[in-house]
């Protein structure tokens, strides 16, 4: 009789369980109803929940686990995973080259289109990383972020003789997320593959990433009321806990925020990202933009000249990114600490809604204080 009531009483406790978790899981957000999803398919091994690694000379490819792509998935909303990479097994000199990510169908392996593509961002252990070259100082100066791919840039080499130095058997995390922008009644099992590339070569530049991006003010205690002249530089942020950050005075900055219909562009000063004690010499830039976007450009308020401009390209009868121009060069272009520079951003939003958007560079300068280290301890 006793065994019956728990049992019974363990069916109510189960049955209950199930609906407040269904009532606990539509209350989410897209975004978060995509990581419960993810985790638990991946969890419980309804789909492959395995990242298979393939590390040959110059090459170190990762295909993900598998995807389920059933919803729509806006930027940074669509099922996503990490994993930790390891590009040797001993401390040899390597020099990251170029990154590429790509989408393909998890059961034929044939590639699919890169609007299944959000972004596919490379971490560094800041401490470890700059331990290892003496450069304690540098530690938890910015967020550890190399770099990023993004839908519309799913490739990207740095210019010739140029790399980014580090021991091999240091880690990176790599995180990538999927998207969908257009189909509805989605239902497709997706892989993502993940290629970085590096060289053993011992005369290469060394490269160092600093991260900039458009952060527009907002009204903290009314933060999703529109402002009272759309021309002003002030936002509604997509929300307050994510890329969400004080200027230091009290005021809160979004790095996410709603574009109205129509052409607007904005505009950030960057200065206090780059911190530029002197000069540097800047050799490429990766970009990440949300459709809609319509050029980017790093800014000399100075000089009132543009550094470089980058065209992005959109889908013509669809919502997404074709193509966003990178900058490469191995010349490169100087910036001085005396100068003032800004990101400014076109976007032109064609939709009959408003949308969400990011304006953000990864912006890879001549590191020569790096040079010098490498050149006493490295590769004499």
């Amino acid at each position: 009789m006793l065994k019956s009531k728990i049992f019974k009483f363990s069916i109510v406790l189960f049955i209950l369980s199930i609906l407040v978790g269904t009532i606990w899981y539509f209350t989410l957000s897209t975004r978060h109803k995509a990581i419960v999803k993810t985790t638990l398919l991946h969890k419980t091994g309804l789909v492959d929940n395995e990242w298979l690694v393939e590390n040959k000379t110059k090459e170190y490819k990762m295909l993900s686990p598998t995807f389920i792509v059933d919803d729509i998935y806006k930027s940074m909303e669509g099922p996503k995973a990490s994993n930790y990479v390891m590009l040797s097994q001993d401390s040899t000199l390597l020099w990251i080259t170029g990154f590429k990510v790509e989408a393909q169908d998890a059961k034929t392996s044939k590639k699919m289109s890169n609007d299944f593509i959000c972004h596919m961002n490379v971490d560094i252990n800041d401490i470890k990383y700059y331990s290892t070259f003496g450069l304690e100082h540098r530690i938890g100066k910015q967020y550890p972020r190399l770099t990023s791919l993004s839908h519309g840039m799913e490739t990207f080499t740095f210019p010739g003789g140029f790399g980014v130095p580090m021991k091999g058997n240091d880690l990176l995390y790599v995180t990538t997320q999927t998207l969908n922008h257009n189909i509805k009644n989605a239902y497709y099992k997706v892989k993502h593959k993940v290629t970085i590339a590096y060289d053993e070569k011992q005369n290469l530049k060394p490269l160092m990433s600093k991260t900039a991006f458009i952060m527009l003010p907002y009204d903290q205690y009314d933060p999703y009321k529109s402002p009272i002249d759309p021309g002003t530089d002030f936002c509604i942020p997509v929300e307050t806990k994510n890329h969400s950050y004080d200027d230091g005075k009290g005021n809160k900055l979004s790095g996410h925020w709603v574009i109205p219909i129509g052409k607007n562009e904005y505009r950030s000063n960057i200065n206090h990202q780059l911190e530029i004690k002197d000069s540097l010499r800047l050799h490429a830039a990766a970009i990440h933009v949300h459709p809609f976007a319509t050029k980017i450009m790093l800014f000399n308020k100075t000089t009132q000249q543009p550094i470089f401009e980058s065209n992005i390209t959109n889908h013509q009868n669809s919502i997404g990114l074709k193509n966003i121009e990178n900058f490469s060069s191995e010349e490169g272009i100087w910036l001085f600490a005396n100068q003032e520079y800004e990101i400014v951003l076109e976007v032109n939003n064609t939709s009959a809604t408003e949308q969400d958007m990011m304006g953000s560079m990864f912006l890879f300068f001549y590191d020569k204080e790096m040079d010098s280290i490498l050149q006493k301890r490295w590769l004499h």
